[in-house]
């Protein structure tokens, strides 16, 4: 009896503490929600205020209406899903040859993907920058893309993923006459969806609140997306609290029911791709 109320209060405590570090974690979220909806200047108070005295959509209007927000908002869609497709359509088809297609120097050519996981992207932001202005692709779309089109650990964990898949289920294709394109679109892509909803989500996630490489890229505001719009808008209204976490509401919420979406998928993909091979 005793060990049962001792396993019963270790429960307990630890259902106590999970509870007080998730209302921790959302706290600073649940605030930002509460400045956007204040007026002008009410959050500047000392101490500031945890409600508004009266909820206005004021900010939201002003960002939509003077500022022109829902077009950077359009922007950062169109660039995040384009950037999510390219990802998918080149990390899928990459990671599964890495796993289930031989070729000569397959082995090397992963290894040496791998060690380049070390090095910080800023390194090769200039280089990148120079030959995309050779190409003519300097503020436009096309610039923002084509870093965003592969990313080695995309690679790396499809390959994880698609080692799982057993030898023998692409074997008996192949002996039923199944060409490579129908196995890997009729049976590898199915296999993979848990991986596939993930890794899009990564995808669009990293391209969505990318800041550095849009500003580096884009120089026509019309093009900017939204984390560059924002910080743009920023500099111009730095003592807008209110109107800054509106701005930030903004660019989180579709990210945020993206990922309630399709949490299911993501962390089957996680749990399952993160520990094979």
């Amino acid at each position: 009896m005793s060990m049962t109320r001792e396993l019963a209060w270790r429960r307990t405590a630890v259902n106590v503490l999970l509870v007080l570090a998730a209302l921790v974690t959302l706290f600073p979220l649940v605030w930002m929600v509460s400045v956007s909806l204040m007026a002008p200047g009410e959050a500047s108070h000392f101490p500031p205020p945890l409600l508004p005295a009266r909820p206005t959509l004021h900010n939201y209007d002003e960002l939509f209406g003077h500022f022109g927000i829902g077009g950077y908002f359009v922007n950062s869609l169109l660039v995040s899903t384009a950037a999510t497709l390219l990802s998918l359509g080149f990390n899928v088809g990459a990671g599964y040859a890495f796993a289930k297609l031989r070729f000569r120097g397959r082995e090397r050519v992963f290894r040496l993907l791998l060690g380049a996981l070390v090095i910080p992207a800023q390194v090769s932001m200039l280089p990148l920058f120079l030959i995309l202005k050779q190409m003519g692709l300097v503020n436009t779309y096309g610039g923002v893309l084509i870093p965003t089109a592969t990313s080695i650990f995309g690679i790396f964990l499809v390959r994880q993923y698609a080692l799982t898949i057993p030898d023998t289920l692409l074997e008996a294709a192949r002996l039923d006459g199944a060409s490579e394109l129908r196995i890997f679109r009729s049976i590898v892509l199915p296999l993979l969806l848990p991986i596939l909803v993930t890794l899009a989500i990564f995808s669009f996630l990293g391209s969505w609140n990318d800041f550095m490489w849009p500003l580096i890229v884009l120089t026509d505001k019309d093009l900017y997306t939204l984390p560059v719009a924002l910080a743009s808008l920023s500099r111009e209204h730095v003592q807008d609290n209110e109107m800054m976490m509106a701005g930030s509401v903004l660019t989180i919420v579709p990210v945020l029911l993206l990922f309630l979406g399709l949490q299911r998928y993501y962390l089957q993909g996680l749990l399952l791709g993160g520990v094979k091979g």
